[in-house]
């Protein structure tokens, strides 16, 4: 049998979560196009869901980004899959999640939609294969959704049923917590609630992921931004926030308090390997803050996994480095980052095949970049190649790994 492939950072908006953004006019929300009389298809749906898209000198159906069947469809999950060979996909729902509803509310969808997400697994995996034959064996697991905008004790009371729920591997949490950060005190019976679960399903995970990046105005005045559209935003508000929200994590304590969290960060910890001496250099030079039990390097050993949606070897080789090659997990980041139309069309030409706009036949340059980083790197060792696209995985999260 060949070693597994596992997308650990693989995200997806089930149809109830569709249809709540859809019910909005605010961010994050759906921008449906007006009917049209005319007979031609309509274009697809638009995705705000950062305040930077939602800028009123653009029209409604140029703001933000094109939205269709791959961020909700299972069909289209699964063909993405089989066009990749991933054997397992993790799903979370992805961001905002529900930091944006009121109080009342939050704890009623965050069951609705950790049970479609847990649904949709169950489908799968017990069933034949949304698409037949071809993907009958792949198979699906789940990070859940936490009502963080709900009061807390909903909060830990979702953290413990979700610990009941067979497809569920974690949670997913953006940074920002109950409002005011991961360090925030009022967060410790969150952070207790995870670490008992974690005590009784030691494959339970906790997914830090960006979605504030950082403020507008350090990329420039707003119309030099918009000439680089999402460049900035992405590609460097997203790992300092991570960045951020770890190291304020680490500062204020909360692995000292909660030894017991596995802590998975996004997009290979942001620019945490880069930056973890640093912080630590400032930490033992500086007179005023309190003495550590455990450096930075301690709790990336002991409480840390990074994903490695970096899209280069020299991004990978130091999230290696940082953590241990045991403690790094293969990841695509789909639906984002679709090839572009231009892409479809030359890759379809390349394969003998016509060029259809969504289609997941298509090979995408996104997962492309991070499997050629981990071959890369591990030149003449196939088995930390392994570990890395898939067997950590399995490993950490107790995935299924027979009847493939």
């Amino acid at each position: 049998m060949s070693p597994p492939i596992v997308d650990i950072h693989t995200h997806i908006y089930p149809p109830s979560y569709i249809d709540l953004l859809s019910s909005r006019t605010r961010v994050p929300y759906i921008y449906q196009h007006p009917p049209s009389s005319c007979d031609i298809s309509q274009p697809d749906p638009r995705l705000i869901i950062l305040p930077t898209d939602d800028q009123p000198s653009l029209p409604p159906h140029l703001r933000g980004r094109p939205i269709n069947s791959s961020y909700s469809s299972l069909s289209s999950k699964l063909s993405f899959m089989h066009t990749h060979s991933i054997d397992y996909s993790v799903l979370s729902l992805a961001n905002p999640w529900l930091d944006f509803l009121p109080a009342q509310e939050g704890a009623n969808v965050a069951r609705k939609i950790n049970d479609e997400m847990n649904g949709i697994c169950e489908a799968q995996n017990q069933g034949s294969g949304e698409l037949g034959e071809r993907t009958k064996w792949k198979r699906l697991y789940a990070f859940g959704t936490l009502p963080l905008s709900a009061p807390v004790k909903e909060v830990v009371v979702e953290v413990e049923r979700l610990q009941r729920m067979r497809w569920i591997r974690g949670v997913i949490l953006g940074t920002t917590g109950l409002g005011s950060g991961l360090d925030d005190p009022a967060l410790n019976p969150v952070w207790v609630a995870l670490t008992s679960v974690a005590s009784f399903s030691p494959n339970f995970l906790v997914f830090i992921h960006p979605h504030y990046g950082l403020p507008t105005s350090v990329f420039g005045p707003a119309e030099r931004e918009c000439q680089s559209g999402h460049v900035l935003p992405l590609s460097l508000g997203f790992p300092m926030e991570t960045t951020i929200a770890f190291v304020r994590m680490y500062l204020s304590g909360v692995f000292e308090r909660y030894p017991e969290l596995k802590i998975l960060l996004a997009h290979a910890g942001g620019c945490v390997p880069f930056l973890a001496g640093r912080v630590e250099s400032c930490v033992l030079h500086e007179r005023t803050g309190r003495k550590r039990s455990l450096s930075i390097w301690d709790v990336l050993k002991k409480n840390v996994w990074l994903d490695g949606v970096i899209y280069s070897e020299v991004g990978l080789k130091a999230a290696v480095q940082a953590v241990g090659r045991e403690r790094v997990l293969f990841g695509t980041d789909h639906p984002f980052f679709p090839p572009l139309e231009d892409d479809e069309h030359e890759e379809g030409e390349r394969r003998g095949e016509g060029s259809q706009r969504g289609e997941e036949s298509t090979l995408w340059k996104s997962v492309s970049m991070n499997v050629d980083a981990v071959q890369r790197i591990f030149v003449g060792d196939e088995e930390g190649a392994a570990m890395v696209l898939g067997g950590n995985a399995v490993t950490l999260l107790g995935l299924d790994h027979g009847n493939r």
